[in-house]
């Protein structure tokens, strides 16, 4: 650990600013960096990532539903989503962060999806749509990174985005040799890596951002990624939200039934019912007793966003980097619904009513095409 100390002290100084800016902690990360010189590391993983204690799927009626459209439900919950947005109370937040390598190495956000809409323009263009039912601006954050945030940047000015759309950096850290010492990719530099979507929490707190809402009556934040388009704002959804908020919900995830999909899947372990990735599970527990998984797109009551004490699980993972092995440590957004009252929700993922369409690649983006026109036509997106 000297050696790693005495490395991280000869950094550029311009590497060290951008790391002291965007959440780096030297004494955390000697200390994840010491934890890889313990043991093998499949036992080591093993040990840090499975939940103790027994794991159960959840229980009937523990995964709500939307009403159907046209009951008198449904409208009453539209009418208090809608006023909801008319106080000013929503605010929508967009993961645009990671490391661009997914897509050609361009940022996924300035991807066309169709027609020379970008992931980016249809996001800015929802926006519009939704501000001006609420009549009102709706926030609108973007969670960059250090590989994303020039370039969103640079695009936000070229559309003219209105002084309500901002956007803050998530973590960054660097990579550790398997035997934790610092790693250096063949240019001979410390390489660089966002630290996962569980940044947003902390580099949502540091940006001020959460503040202002507050101060202004702001209560409930929208969290999705900006590739998933059919996680768009329903008055609906928000509804169903602020009622459960009134009996004591900080969280609604929602959740969309399995088709072969693998992820984190809503499970009672160590006293709650929280998402756990199926990594985490004990080998006991059968993850197909489970129908749903996270679409990772999550309501959160603003005030806790900005104060509750949260604690990370900071999980190793092992990338090849310049044909090397390279460690780095992540977290996962997910959990907060281990450390907040959380519900959940079952969206659809069908047609026009789709609220997961997740585009990783172009591969997939090609597939889903057809569904996610037909979505941002229906939503104000084109």
């Amino acid at each position: 650990m000297d050696s790693l100390a005495n490395a991280l002290a000869a950094l550029d100084s311009d590497l060290r600013k951008r790391l002291n800016g965007a959440g780096f902690v030297q004494e955390h990360f000697l200390a994840l960096a010491a934890t890889l010189r313990e043991g093998d590391a499949a036992t080591r993983r093993r040990t840090r990532n499975t939940v103790k204690g027994k794991v159960e799927a959840p229980r009937p009626g523990e995964i709500a539903t939307l009403p159907a459209e046209g009951t008198p439900e449904h409208e009453r919950l539209k009418a208090r989503g809608e006023e909801a947005m008319r106080k000013g109370e929503l605010a929508f937040c967009t993961m645009a962060g990671g490391m661009a390598t997914r897509m050609g190495g361009i940022v996924k956000a300035l991807a066309e999806v169709t027609d020379g809409h970008t992931f980016l323009a249809m996001r800015l263009a929802e926006n519009r749509s939704a501000s001006a039912r609420a009549g009102r601006a709706v926030p609108l954050w973007l969670m960059t990174s250090e590989a994303t945030h020039d370039d969103i940047l640079h695009a936000l000015a070229k559309a003219a985005a209105p002084s309500h759309v901002a956007a803050f950096r998530q973590n960054l850290s660097l990579r550790l040799n398997p035997d934790g010492s610092l790693f250096l990719g063949d240019d001979g530099k410390p390489s660089e890596h966002a630290t996962g979507h569980g940044d947003l929490v902390d580099a949502l707190r540091r940006s001020h951002l959460l503040d202002r809402f507050l101060d202004s009556g702001g209560k409930y934040v929208w969290i999705t990624n900006v590739d998933n388009l059919g996680a768009s704002i329903d008055p609906v959804v928000l509804g169903q939200f602020v009622d459960a908020v009134d009996k004591g919900t900080d969280v609604q995830c929602e959740v969309c039934r399995k088709e072969g999909d693998k992820g984190g899947i809503p499970v009672h372990a160590e006293g709650k019912l929280q998402v756990l990735e199926e990594f985490r599970l004990p080998p006991a527990f059968d993850p197909t007793t489970v129908s749903v998984f996270n679409t990772n797109t999550f309501l959160v009551r603003a005030a806790p966003l900005a104060k509750h004490p949260l604690t990370w699980t900071y999980f190793e993972v092992e990338k090849q980097v310049d044909g090397q092995p390279a460690i780095q440590f992540e977290r996962l957004l997910q959990e907060i619904t281990a450390q907040m009252p959380s519900t959940y929700l079952e969206v659809s993922r069908d047609g026009a009513a789709s609220r997961f369409l997740p585009v990783k690649d172009f591969d997939e983006l090609a597939k889903r095409r057809a569904t996610i026109e037909l979505v941002a036509r229906a939503r104000g997106m084109m």
